[in-house]
């Protein structure tokens, strides 16, 4: 068997197990644009949730933290509970390329086949390499999800072109600026977008389908009864980002249902003074249709006692999350993925990241439904890198 691994997608996850691959003198070739979705899909200004120390890329050795870098770089070095801005966490990544992936390559991976030796690897130059395994690790790219009326209303042609959005898609608050835009959810990404478009000069107000909007509590010296997580203070949270492992052993049903629902909507307590009143909440609203015109979007919406409500403004922004579906990965074969057992739409992972396909691996929020919530923070790259390399060197010796 070919002996060289390919991992798709250079993000957190990529580049993490890239390192930890290469560390084990497995021969790796790396496809993407070293934290393209954090270079892309994330606005200007943004401030990642989760502290310093969960903002770091796991490695097979010492001295490649954050605060290395700052140091390094002669950044200012950050204290435990500060906000980590999206720039530094961009040039943190690519730091880290250098130092320990070098030889990232900037190449679409078109298509992956099984081959008579492993898996047959299609670039988008028209190279074809041979590789004993594939790590796909494109992080959520292409999981973009859009409720079903915003959906509808997104396609409808060309009078829709430009009028309803996922933020994913907006990383220039102020290009809204004197425009009316309704942001719908209330998660961070939904009210951090509504904070930065209305200090970016814009008439901002959400739409959420909770009774209110909430924010994690702030540090404190405590005593605290509950424990910090990278996703606040939680004793559940404690137990599905610091147990990955026995996640896995956790019935598929359970796996599925906390897969989805884990991480409340809720944001970061430094933005709570940023969004409080300054930005209008339209709460308890069911979105049930919306229709496109040359001036925006008409949004109309139901309450849980049955009141409808209509919502206009010249833009929506739907920070709505994101749904694995592993139909949305087009490069890996129709053949491969109809080979893919499932858990809803995550593929089914062993205790090695590998899938039902042997020698196919998928690590980050792909493998949330097999290890947790811990798989949607850069702080699961401590638990899957060193797995996953354990598991492809076993496979590539075979």
């Amino acid at each position: 068997m070919s002996k060289t691994v390919v991992v798709i997608g250079a993000g957190p996850y990529g580049l993490s197990a890239a390192a930890h691959l290469r560390a084990r003198g497995i021969p790796v070739r790396i496809f993407g644009a070293p934290v393209a979705s954090w270079a892309r899909r994330m606005p200007a200004g943004m401030l990642l949730r989760t502290p310093p120390a969960a903002t770091e890329l796991a490695t097979p050795r010492e001295g490649f933290t954050l605060q290395d870098y700052c140091r390094d770089a002669g950044e200012r070095r950050l204290d435990t509970h500060d906000q980590v801005p999206v720039g530094l966490f961009l040039r943190y990544g690519r730091w880290f390329r250098d130092r320990l992936v070098p030889r990232v390559e900037d190449e679409r991976v078109a298509a992956v086949d099984r081959g008579a030796d492993g898996f047959r690897v299609k670039l988008s130059s028209g190279e074809v390499l041979r590789a004993g395994a594939v790590v796909v690790a494109t992080g959520l790219t292409g999981f973009a999800h859009l409720p079903a009326p915003l959906a509808a209303a997104a396609s409808g042609g060309p009078s829709a072109l430009g009028l309803i959005s996922h933020s994913s898609q907006q990383t220039d608050p102020s290009s809204f600026a004197g425009r009316s835009v309704t942001v719908v959810g209330a998660g961070q990404s939904a009210l951090e977008s509504a904070a930065l478009l209305h200090e970016a000069g814009a008439d901002v107000q959400v739409v959420a389908r909770g009774a209110r909007v909430r924010f994690d509590a702030p540090p404190s010296s405590g005593p605290h009864w509950r424990p910090e997580t990278p996703a606040g203070r939680s004793w559940a949270m404690y137990g599905l980002t610091r147990q990955p492992a026995a996640f896995r052993r956790l019935p598929a049903a359970a796996r599925l249902r906390f897969a989805e629902r884990a991480l409340r909507p809720a944001g970061a307590w430094w933005l709570k003074e940023r969004f409080e009143g300054r930005v209008p909440v339209l709460a308890q609203q069911q979105i049930t249709a919306a229709q496109t015109h040359g001036g925006g979007v008409t949004l109309r919406t139901t309450t849980p006692d049955g009141r409808t409500h209509t919502v206009e403004s010249e833009h929506v922004l739907a920070a709505t999350g994101y749904r694995v579906q592993l139909e949305a990965l087009e490069f890996l074969s129709p053949e491969l993925r109809a080979d893919l057992m499932r858990i809803g739409g995550f593929p089914v992972l062993d205790k090695g990241f590998s899938s039902s396909v042997p020698g196919l691996y998928f690590t980050g929020p792909s493998a949330v439904a097999t290890y947790g919530p811990a798989m949607r923070l850069v702080s699961g790259t401590r638990f899957a890198g060193p797995r996953l390399t354990k598991s492809v060197a076993a496979c590539c010796d075979e």
